[in-house]
């Protein structure tokens, strides 16, 4: 990756997660779901880095990895430890007092606002639980904690809000609150996993409005993790689209929307849609779903569904590389330069 401005706040490489299919009680497992397999990415320092792909592609297991819900099978992740300035190795996080520590500097926002909080609990014992958790402060200064934090992102006046429980909100009102308790100790690193899809449309853009304003006031580095290319356009710096486990393409936002190269993301964007009813939209040149990712063969993850594949997409899967412009690609049909003189030597072999 080139260098950019600013500290780097996450690190991964080669990040690697299997998952064992049970072979039974006294048998070794020799299969296994290859969920994410062999990314690397940076983001410095303000920025957001969007993880875009289809169900099934491995995005909410990357940032499960990174948050230490889930150990990594191999590879590298590091976060940074803003009270120590140095960077935390995310696998050396094991005990229970450095996992404490750890969620400290590293926090996760869940798809869904209503599940991730505990119903018997109020919204004033959900949000202050990191408090109670890490001995901080007294009792009257983790409730004027609360009320500034329920203020910031939103709810006002905040005392009403206090003492009522999940259900008594709407989830618009829930996943605020699940902001604020992310938030809450003030985090380097925040994971968001598809934060606004499951809200109704009409409150879709405060909610990302808001967590960007939260973001400059209070220095969060964001992986935003999603589906919807647009989503990804407003929240994000960076977007990587991830295929199968693997990282297929990474740029700047505008970058990758104007020049998209892989064939992957070419056909996610020809699915945005567009508000214009006389745009005749360009057909979409992958069939079927995300294939099994249990044992993949050792050739390019996204072969069964690229109309353009030829012999060269069977040896090996491609690595990154970059194609001008921090644009990186894997795709053994992009030229050097970043042109797709490819494409019609695929189409000849396809017809041939």
């Amino acid at each position: 990756m080139s260098e950019q401005n600013g500290q780097t706040r996450v690190k991964v490489e080669n990040l690697q997660k299997l998952f064992p299919i049970s072979k039974g009680l006294f048998r070794k497992s020799t299969d296994f779901v290859y969920a994410v397999d062999g990314i690397s990415f940076e983001i410095k320092e303000g920025e957001s880095l969007g993880l875009v792909g289809e169900s099934g592609c491995g995005k909410t297991t990357t940032g499960r990895v990174l948050v230490k819900l889930e150990d990594a099978t191999g590879g590298q992740a590091f976060v940074h430890n803003s009270d120590r300035d140095e960077m935390i190795d995310v696998m050396d996080v094991e005990s229970p007092e450095d996992r404490k520590e750890f969620r400290k500097h590293v926090q996760m926002i869940f798809q869904d606002p209503y599940e991730s909080m505990n119903p018997r609990r109020t919204i004033y014992d959900i949000v202050a639980e990191p408090l109670k958790v890490h001995n901080l402060g007294t009792t009257e200064e983790k409730e004027q904690r609360v009320v500034d934090l329920l203020r910031l992102v939103g709810l006002t006046p905040p005392e009403p809000f206090l003492f009522r429980y999940p259900h008594e909100l709407s989830g618009g009102q829930r996943q605020r609150v699940a902001i604020a308790r992310a938030l809450v100790m003030e985090p380097t690193f925040v994971v968001a996993d598809e934060p606004t899809s499951m809200l109704d449309v009409s409150i879709r853009i405060s909610i990302m409005r808001l967590m960007l304003e939260l973001a400059e006031k209070l220095g969060v580095t964001y992986l935003y993790i999603t589906h919807d290319l647009a989503v990804a356009r407003y929240m994000c710096d960076k977007i990587a689209v991830m295929y199968l486990g693997k990282i297929v393409e990474m740029a700047p936002t505008e970058e990758l929307l104007s020049n998209p190269m892989h064939p992957y993301t070419r056909a996610l964007l020809s699915a945005v849609p567009v508000p214009d009813p006389s745009y005749q939209r360009p057909q979409v040149e992958i069939e079927g779903g995300v294939a099994r990712a249990i044992n993949p063969p050792d050739e390019c993850r996204f072969i069964e569904r690229c109309p353009f594949a030829v012999d060269e997409c069977k040896t090996a899967h491609p690595n990154l590389f970059d194609r001008g412009n921090d644009h990186l690609v894997a795709c053994y049909l992009v030229a050097p330069d970043g042109s797709w003189t490819g494409r019609e030597r695929a189409k000849l072999e396809l017809r041939s």
